[in-house]
């Protein structure tokens, strides 16, 4: 949180688990990530983080894990989709250094 927090980044969590849901998993777990609830499953799917999954041979639906880069203005800079664990906070802090660098080119007169 402390690199993410010095790049002036948000870190924002959605799921469909109740805000109650949200709050215990917080507390249980000493999270301090703003958790959204998304029951409807609205927003989820508007992002494409919804789709078919597999347990134990059984299809159904649920939260495909992604991670979405966002600019300061609302555009989509990068997407994770599946995300995969190991190394995936590395992944993203680098990649957002790398897009702050180039939207502070851009706002120089750059390409």
């Amino acid at each position: 949180m402390p690199e993410f927090e010095s790049e002036n980044a948000v870190l924002i969590g959605i799921s469909a688990d109740s805000v109650k849901s949200h709050e215990r998993f917080a507390q249980n777990n000493g999270i301090t990530t703003i958790l959204l609830s998304d029951p409807e499953q609205s927003s989820i799917r508007s992002y494409g983080a919804w789709g078919k999954k597999t347990l134990y041979g059984k299809d159904y639906e649920g939260i495909v894990r992604s991670t979405y880069l966002i600019d300061p203005e609302g555009r989509v800079r990068w997407i994770w989709s599946p995300v995969k664990v190991a190394g995936h906070v590395e992944e993203v802090l680098k990649t957002l250094r790398l897009v702050k660098k180039d939207l502070h080119r851009q706002s120089e007169g750059g390409d």
